[in-house]
């Protein structure tokens, strides 16, 4: 067993930078981390290719996460990486493994740093190989430099697509085209949110930028996309796709990258029994937060897009105000003068979230990903089909029922790729909104643990 101050749980951007600001106050910190080392999603493996061709690939946004990273090691928090959380007791008693040994970690305080996921998008063919989301394909170029040899066909709506097109162009690649899944006449609905967006405009200035490199290159561009399906035997070969004007198409296709935005991840804070709440705006759950980051579970704050899909700029200010509040709870800092400290983080972060009305509005995704076809599979771990889902719902079942009776959930991803799936088709039969039909009821352990590991807790044990 090991004690701490503050337990840190991810050393993305917000854990970093919550790291970085405990510190200086003094606070005693851990922060573990499941990567190999800091950087999160958004800069992964950014302390070995920041300075190389590949970083320069990947761009300025990913580049300058290479101070944060060095200022974390030099903060004097303790880093743990490789190492999973599974389970937090009252207190706090946090369960973690970590090369192949579990232990106890008592911490004071715990900060929830752990990102967002990628939206799931389930349509018939999504499991073949060949396919992959557009995050998993960035992951492969910014840890491995791994370019498709053939061209790829991308499909979705939102502001990754397009800067995964623009740095796979720029490392080499080719692209057979992009599938945009963006409704048509969405640019209206976004557009009374302008002026507010303006106060951010840099980000508006880099999506245009994105833009006018694909019209450059001549990417083809398929507008208004509303039905994608993959073919294959064992893997994918072709792929077809339907417009709103009705124009079916099919072509052959190596690959195929998906994405339609990403939500927070929200499963140890449900697991944790923290309160959560529908967000129409971004069609999914995030937690009941103070403007601290402080959740309904007093001592359990959430930085981060796990707090609300904002950006990497964003989350380092959520992670500086939760470390902030924290140390006038710890007792390291006077709440006054922290207030004052605290007022530069927050204007800042406001200025981060001016944009988010204006993304939400134009990418929120179709309605129609989450009304998949009967014998599209949903749960990937235990091959349940929608239309398996649809026939429970039918008895008035709900998201928990769902799993009892058909194992959705209950797999070695614990319904992160079909939770939100199931709630949307439970609203759709049950004809309520997505916000009554609640989430799985999420159970330790938060990921998957083996016998062996547990074992190594009675050793734990006997040591102390």
């Amino acid at each position: 067993m090991s004690k701490t101050d503050l337990l840190i749980v991810g050393a993305g951007p917000a854990g970093m930078t919550a790291a970085i600001t405990a510190r200086r106050y003094g606070i005693d910190v851990l922060v573990v981390d499941d990567q190999t080392s800091p950087g999160g999603q958004i800069w992964r493996a950014v302390e070995t290719q920041a300075a190389t061709p590949r970083g320069a690939i990947l761009g300025r946004a990913y580049q300058e996460g290479k101070a944060t990273a060095d200022a974390f090691r030099a903060s004097g928090a303790r880093y743990e990486p490789r190492t999973q959380l599974w389970q937090v007791e009252p207190g706090f008693r946090a369960f973690v493994t970590h090369d192949g040994k579990a232990r106890t970690i008592e911490a004071r305080a715990i900060i929830l740093a752990t990102g967002a996921q990628e939206r799931p998008t389930p349509f018939p063919g999504w499991t073949l190989p060949g396919v992959l989301t557009v995050g998993a394909a960035q992951v492969l170029l910014k840890t491995a430099g791994q370019i498709p040899s053939k061209p790829v066909w991308v499909a979705g709506c939102g502001p990754l697509p397009l800067l995964y097109l623009v740095q796979l162009l720029n490392a080499g690649g080719r692209i057979a085209g992009y599938l945009d899944t963006t409704p048509a006449g969405r640019h209206w609905a976004a557009l009374r949110r302008l002026p507010k967006a303006l106060g951010a405009g840099g980000a508006l200035l880099k999506g245009l930028a994105w833009k006018t490199v694909l019209r450059r290159r001549r990417v083809p561009i398929i507008r208004h996309v509303i039905d994608l399906e993959a073919h294959g035997a064992e893997r994918l070969e072709a792929i077809s796709y339907r417009t709103a004007d009705g124009q079916q198409t099919t072509v052959s296709a190596d690959n195929l990258f998906v994405h339609e935005g990403v939500v927070p991840n929200i499963h140890a804070a449900l697991g944790l029994g923290c309160a959560v709440e529908w967000r129409d705006e971004q069609d999914c759950y995030v937690p009941v937060l103070d403007q601290w980051g402080e959740t309904s579970k007093a001592g359990i704050f959430v930085a981060g897009d796990g707090a609300g899909i904002a950006g990497a700029k964003a989350g380092q200010c959520r992670g500086a105000l939760a470390a902030q509040r924290l140390a006038v709870k710890l007792g390291y800092a006077d709440e006054q003068i922290v207030i004052k400290e605290a007022a530069r983080v927050q204007k800042s972060l406001a200025c981060e979230l001016a944009l988010r009305p204006f993304l939400d509005a134009m990418f929120r995704p179709h309605s129609r990903i989450f009304s998949p076809s009967d014998e599209t599979v949903i749960c990937r771990c235990e091959e349940v089909t929608a239309g398996e889902i649809r026939a429970m719902a039918r008895i008035g079942s709900g998201p928990n029922q769902i799993k009892a009776f058909t194992r959705a959930g209950m797999g070695p991803c614990q319904g992160r790729q079909c939770g939100y799936t199931v709630t949307r088709i439970l609203a759709e039969i049950q004809n309520c909104p997505a916000r009554e039909v609640g989430f799985y009821r999420v159970r330790p352990p938060l990921k998957p643990v083996t016998l062996g590991e547990l074992a190594t807790l009675d050793q734990e044990e006997e040591v102390l």
